[in-house]
């Protein structure tokens, strides 16, 4: 799975969440560049990500997400 196509997926997860239809992630994309994406917020986007991919996350590894493009390593990792 590339990372374009994990973005773009994610582009869709956080719209929908968010409520934002202008939201456009990149891998430097982090929490203070998006209006609204606190740490509620941030749950809620890592299950949703967990159920669209059908994979999990544990708490150490959310908890080492920097940005964007680590989510996106991570979902890459599972989906091998």
């Amino acid at each position: 799975m590339e990372t374009e196509e994990i973005l773009r997926e994610l582009d869709t997860i956080f719209r929908d969440i968010l409520k934002n239809e202008n939201i456009a992630l990149t891998p430097a994309t982090t929490a203070k560049d998006v209006e609204g994406w606190d740490s509620l917020t941030n749950m809620r986007l890592i299950t949703a990500i967990e159920k669209h991919y059908n994979i999990r996350f544990g708490l150490r590894e959310i908890l080492k997400f920097k940005h964007v493009g680590d989510l996106c390593a991570s979902i890459q990792a599972k989906k091998k």
